[in-house]
């Protein structure tokens, strides 16, 4: 594994453990340069930590605090306090 995939997965595990500790601004902020490193080098977000994101405002989407989670037509729409939809479909 490269040396930037293991960077952002352990981001992502940062990430969830700010968010669930309350600290949403560096949440974020561990989000934020997730997705940068990401782009720099050319690989796509780990499924969890692109699933808990909000594309938008690149909040760590914990439900029921910050994101609204609905099924609908075989799709599960997330909804984040921001208003950004993300939809996922599922089985």
């Amino acid at each position: 594994m490269k040396i930037a995939a293991e960077r952002i997965e352990r981001l992502g595990l940062l990430a969830k453990e700010a968010a669930a500790a309350g600290d949403a601004e560096r949440a974020r902020t561990y989000v934020r340069r997730a997705r940068r490193i990401a782009e720099r080098h050319r690989l796509s977000l780990p499924r969890k930590l692109k699933r808990f994101s909000c594309d938008s405002c690149d909040s760590y989407l914990i439900p029921g605090r910050n994101a609204r989670v609905r099924t609908q037509d075989g799709h599960v729409v997330v909804t984040c306090d921001c208003g950004a939809h993300a939809r996922y479909p599922y089985d």
